[in-house]
């Protein structure tokens, strides 16, 4: 097989974690889990969310029909597909953009996930409507955020190519039944492309969420699934198993507090932590447990890291890093615990898919929660539907107070975490909340802000500087698209999390054709309602609102940061 998983451990885990798997071995849990006995979680409705064990086997069996659509594609002529999806519906898709690349001969994926209009229309802007295949990706179909862009962007293609055209430039990709295939029908979608409803969206990788989006931009999913394959048999046997290894150390480590799974990948394959994050803040954070997966925070100093740490580095053996090889041998010889699995191949990723869903099933288990509902997901739902019907009726958003008004920004939190906060400037206030960060937390930005790279390097500007300072795990998440990711594990999980909500007036705003509201309202309430889930879980946390010029409000932040780090 061409994954290979060894791994370092410090002697009392390692001897919990070998513990735990001959707990397995003896009681034939893994039996368990392919027979889909959901008393191996908590008995609840878990044999109901297990058909991706079966999905690879279905995949193989329905070849022609991927090969087919991707030679339509080609045929087509388009040059670029933009795919509109959240969360499990969009993040596949993004590793594969973002490993593979654009393959000769084929159109170029791109994947819209914000509803930020800045980004909406940047996107818009990085195609060309006449010559672009939309693929609306929906499990439940009645999600906000695919439901919009779908009505933008078939507006934009009515405009541009024709009415009677216009449905020939869309596909969709959801469960039988749904919203989103009614709307496919009735506006003559060029092909409708159904998922099992037996499978939720963070395991839906390998069924066609992740492979009719693969296939269009000419990935070799026979390659693909052939390799994924291999790690379907190599999971199925109690000995020598890289899924039950994998999510022994990784339920293990959880309870014995080393809970921040810290994410390290090779270049080539970097934004395969992306989709990790998802299937396993998702997962496992729920009734006040979790694994916090740490992504894309740069490796540093051993000394940085504390007790509660675990890392994984996925390691692309035909393309490897020498900076981070020496890198995480300075964290094992530091005693930091060490995952490592190396990846022969980029064609392998089917293979980590797979082994990364087994193992967070197992860790689910270990740990004692459901790993497959997101039973927190829904509250932030509610109350940003709360907040646009408010606007539908009123033609406004409710009303806030800020706690803070200087310096070009606004602060604003909740009155009991108010009553925490104090000080004369933005920096003061600013002390006054990074010091409530203790041992065993973590920090997480959460920025509500078109993600494109110059905002990213300054929130890990900002990352960086609290992790260094308190020697505490850190996150970066960009709003809505971690909602539906590690929002799950930010409300659901322990009481461990400080957040830093970062949110900005729409320089430019753009309409939702049919809808009252805009893609900035849409934004805001999904902001607010976000924060109105944290404050209700009593959660440590602040909202700095930048203004219209996101840049200049950056550096702002980053001054008062610097000022008392």
């Amino acid at each position: 097989m061409s994954t290979n998983l060894t791994y370092n451990l410090p002697t009392e885990l390692a001897e919990a974690v070998q513990a735990s798997v001959n707990d397995w071995q003896n009681n034939q849990k893994i039996k368990q889990l392919w027979a889909k006995d959901a008393t191996l979680w908590t008995n609840a409705d878990e044999a109901k969310w297990l058909g991706w064990l079966d999905i690879v086997d279905a995949q193989l069996n329905d070849l022609a029909a991927l090969q087919a659509f991707a030679a339509e594609v080609k045929e087509a002529g388009f040059t670029q597909i933009l795919l509109l999806g959240m969360g499990g519906s969009s993040l596949c898709p993004e590793v594969l953009k973002m490993t593979f690349g654009n393959i000769e001969g084929f159109p170029e994926l791109h994947v819209l996930d914000s509803t930020d209009p800045a980004q909406v229309k940047t996107f818009e802007q990085k195609v060309d409507l006449a010559q672009t295949l939309f693929i609306v990706a929906s499990k439940s179909g009645s999600t906000l955020e695919p439901n919009i862009f779908n009505q933008y962007f078939y507006q934009r293609v009515v405009e541009t190519v024709g009415a009677d055209e216009a449905g020939n430039h869309f596909v969709a990709i959801t469960d039988p039944g749904s919203k989103m295939q009614q709307v496919a029908e009735r506006d003559h979608f060029r092909r409708i492309f159904f998922g099992w409803a037996n499978i939720g969206g963070r395991y839906s990788a390998l069924s066609n969420f992740g492979l009719i989006p693969a296939t269009a931009m000419g990935v070799d999913t026979a390659l693909l699934l052939a390799s994924a394959k291999e790690m379907v048999e190599a999971c199925k046997g109690d000995e020598e198993n890289p899924g039950l290894t994998l999510g022994a150390i990784l339920g293990t480590a959880a309870n014995h507090g080393r809970d921040k799974l810290t994410i390290i990948a090779s270049p080539g394959i970097h934004d395969l932590g992306a989709w990790m994050e998802q299937l396993v803040a998702e997962s496992t954070g729920k009734e006040g447990k979790a694994i916090i997966p740490v992504d894309r925070e740069a490796i540093d100093n051993v000394n940085v890291y504390g007790a509660d740490r675990i890392f994984a580095y996925v390691r692309l053996a035909s393309a490897p890093d020498a900076e981070q090889d020496a890198q995480v041998a300075a964290l094992e010889a530091a005693g930091q615990p060490v995952i490592h699995i190396e990846v022969k191949d980029i064609s392998d990723l089917g293979q980590q898919f797979f082994c990364w869903e087994i193992a967070t099933a197992v860790a689910g288990a270990i740990i004692g929660i459901n790993p497959f509902n997101q039973p927190d997901v829904e509250a932030s739902k509610i109350e940003t539907k709360k907040l646009t019907s408010e606007y539908e009726e009123k033609g406004s958003l409710p009303a806030e107070t800020p706690i803070f008004t200087g310096d070009g920004v606004q602060l604003f939190t909740d009155e009991a975490n108010a009553a925490k906060l104090s000080g004369a400037t933005l920096a003061e206030y600013l002390r006054s909340f990074v010091n409530q960060i203790g041992a065993g937390d973590y920090f997480a930005v959460l920025g509500y802000i078109e993600m494109n790279e110059a905002h990213e390097a300054a929130l890990q500007t900002v990352r960086h500087a609290v992790r260094d300072s308190k020697k505490v795990a850190t996150c970066l998440g960009f709003g809505p698209r971690f909602l539906h990711s590690t929002g799950q594990a930010y409300k659901g999980g322990p009481d461990s999390g400080v957040f830093l909500q970062i949110t900005c007036d729409d320089a430019n705003d753009l309409p939702v054709p049919g809808q009252t509201f805009t893609f900035g309202i849409v934004k805001a309430a999904q902001a607010r309602g976000d924060f109105q889930v944290l404050s209700d879980r009593g959660r440590r946390a602040l909202r700095v609102h930048l203004g219209a010029d996101v840049a200049a409000g950056l550096q702002t932040l980053q001054a008062a940061l610097n000022a008392i780090i």
